[in-house]
């Protein structure tokens, strides 16, 4: 199996090679929290680069509950026009376009102003930036349909626009995330306590998605291969979830891994001295892919074509890449023709992770900016500058952000 053949997947769609953009996130909505004509020139540049895969950054389900200033919100069709031409632009050379989909539960910034929602009500804990996120409220059973029925309706809206599928986001601590951990989920009723009823809102997502879209529209689920937390979500855990997803019609899943409290998949998690660890989830993925139906996808730390080839010899199907791809687009076409450069940001050893995570996120962000305007990227990038840059536009967005939900609760 090679890096650039295909890959046929179990609603028909076929990938024309192994290499996947994975979902980063932009913040490059427009004043309407559409995608902008910024976001769609970053996203032919990546059409241009040769992945045989593109996987958006978030896209809410719910205006009210952002991952950050500057989302893209789908929730109904009064700007699908802009979603449309954000399909046209990734499909352009023949590319998969998937949306991934989320809701991030209590991991929504305090400074949006809005209300915070969880499986339980227990805060985020990250020492003292734990006060930059809203305390959340336990769901009520009303608010865990409104989720499925909001999940189900982006899913359709993707299609109509274009999309070739989605991505439903169950890792990196947001909502769906939150309830399959017994750390974040503490409830006793059918949606806690069991494996199986903290896997019951990701799996009825799945269901009613599967159900509402077209046989050939792809339906992918994002899974942590654990979060990193002693007493949470573990691979076994993990495992048993892929093994509940595998007769419910689900195309692909990604295994990431990590959460706010816990960021490995920004990197943070990285030995840089060993080939064989900068995938970190490589050894998890082939225990996984022993019981896996559906084809597998890993992401996390990816570089270098040996590594993305080790990873497909182990039986994923798929290479998630993110921040190489943010520094280089057009990385599979150098692979494809022999050449194997090696895009690096520079290393942050800060004490503070979750700050660590925060100026890893910041130095990819303004890769993101550049790429949208054509610009040459700039991995050397301080990280301390490219954080202060992201605070400064985050605050900015804020703003606009709150004059635009307000505007729309008052037209309510």
């Amino acid at each position: 199996m090679s890096l650039f053949s295909p890959l046929a997947l179990p609603s028909g769609a076929l990938i024309r090679n192994r290499i996947a953009k994975a979902a980063m996130e932009e913040n490059m909505a427009d004043a309407d929290h559409a995608p902008s004509e910024a976001l769609l020139q970053l996203y032919q540049r990546w059409a241009d680069g040769g992945a045989g895969l593109i996987i958006t950054g978030n896209v809410m389900v719910d205006g009210r509950a952002m991952t950050g200033p500057g989302g893209v919100v789908l929730e109904d069709d009064r700007h699908l026009e802009r979603f449309i031409a954000w399909a046209d632009a990734a499909r352009s050379r023949g590319v998969q376009m998937w949306m991934q989909i989320n809701h991030p539960g209590r991991q929504m910034p305090a400074a949006l102003g809005q209300p915070a929602l969880a499986p339980s009500a227990v805060p985020l804990d990250m020492g003292a930036l734990s006060k930059q996120f809203a305390p959340p409220r336990a769901m009520t059973e009303a608010d865990i349909e409104d989720v499925i029925a909001r999940f189900i309706r982006s899913a359709e809206l993707a299609e109509r626009a274009g999309f070739s599928g989605v991505e439903i986001h169950a890792a990196h601590g947001y909502l769906l995330s939150q309830f399959l951990s017994p750390l974040s989920n503490r409830r006793d009723d059918r949606w806690g306590g069991s494996l199986q009823n903290r896997a019951r809102l990701l799996l009825e997502i799945v269901q009613g998605v599967r159900a509402a879209v077209a046989p050939t529209f792809v339906v992918a689920v994002k899974l942590n291969s654990a979060d990193f937390q002693r007493g949470g979500f573990s691979p076994e855990d993990a495992r048993d979830v892929v093994e509940m997803l595998a007769p419910l019609g689900v195309d692909l899943v990604e295994l990431s891994g990590g959460s706010y409290e816990a960021p490995a998949m920004t990197g943070a998690a990285r030995d840089q001295r060993s080939v064989a660890r900068e995938a970190y989830f490589l050894e998890f993925a082939r225990e996984i892919a022993t019981v896996a139906t559906m084809p597998l996808m890993v992401t996390g730390g990816i570089r270098r074509r040996e590594v993305a080839e080790q990873v497909l010899a182990s039986g994923v199907a798929m290479i998630g890449i993110a921040t190489a791809l943010a520094i280089k687009p057009d990385l599979p076409q150098h692979w494809q023709q022999g050449r194997d450069p090696v895009p690096t940001l520079r290393n942050i050893n800060w004490r503070s992770k979750p700050l660590a995570a925060s100026a890893h996120m910041a130095a990819v962000k303004y890769q993101l900016g550049r790429l949208s305007r054509h610009r040459p990227t700039a991995p050397t990038i301080s990280p301390v500058w490219a954080l202060l840059l992201a605070q400064a536009a985050a605050k900015c967005r804020t703003r606009r952000y709150r004059r635009w939900i307000g505007a729309r609760a008052l037209a309510h």
